[in-house]
């Protein structure tokens, strides 16, 4: 599946599809919406997507069909993904899935810290088939959304505090997916387009998801790259 995006128009368009996708036909039952997400999440994975810029050469999100793996194999791995086959961890309790792009150069966030988490990320809606938002192209690259994270004994907790996410969707909950990752990661300071912060791919079934995914009954696949803030 090959996509576009006008870069200017991210935030409206998003914005709007999102207050469309709340309103639900009456006659689909929550189960029937919940199939068909099932359904657009496996075709997903089955196919992956391209999404380019205006210009049809630029792209901006490039994802592969991908390799499930089993949550025995990502930790006999040393939890890690095999990027080179395009593993993604399946966490079946969530029903998140996941892959780790880079863990990163920093440090773990510790039991019983808390430590500010920048974020800069694309949101594709896998659904509608579109990118919905992102602070990783030009438009939006000076918002970039900045977390509150606290370890509490392996419990991670979250919440916006600034940025793309804050703004679009009114509300300072994390998705609970995001939280899935960090565990996992090494956070630096250090950003660039070259640099060993930590990147990490999602996808978020609706029940993992923001306010606006629950209530539309969608999913979203995720490309973030995380950094340690100051």
């Amino acid at each position: 599946m090959k996509h576009y995006l006008n870069a200017f128009l991210i935030l409206f368009a998003s914005i709007t599809a999102l207050q469309l996708t709340i309103s639900c036909d009456d006659d689909e039952t929550y189960a029937e919406l919940r199939d068909a997400e099932n359904k657009a999440i496996a075709a997903f994975v089955k196919k992956g997507c391209i999404v380019t810029a205006e210009d049809d050469v630029t792209e901006i999100l490039h994802i592969d069909p991908i390799k499930e793996i089993s949550e025995e194999q990502f930790y006999a791995q040393d939890s890690t993904t095999n990027v080179a086959d395009n593993e993604y961890v399946l966490f079946s309790g969530s029903g998140v899935y996941m892959q780790i792009v880079r863990q990163g150069s920093g440090e773990r966030i510790k039991d019983g810290e808390s430590a500010q988490v920048v974020c800069r990320f694309h949101e594709y809606n896998i659904s509608s088939d579109s990118l919905q938002l992102s602070n990783r192209v030009a438009a939006y690259e000076q918002m970039p959304d900045i977390m509150n994270v606290t370890n509490n004994s392996g419990t991670f907790s979250a919440s916006f505090s600034s940025g793309l996410m804050l703004s679009a969707y009114s509300t300072s909950s994390v998705p609970g997916g995001w939280t899935i990752a960090l565990p996992f990661v090494k956070l630096g300071r250090q950003y660039s387009a070259d640099s060993e912060v930590a990147k990490i791919r999602l996808i978020v079934p609706s029940t993992e998801g923001h306010t606006y995914a629950s209530n539309g009954v969608y999913a979203c696949f995720y490309e973030i790259i995380m950094q340690r803030g100051r």
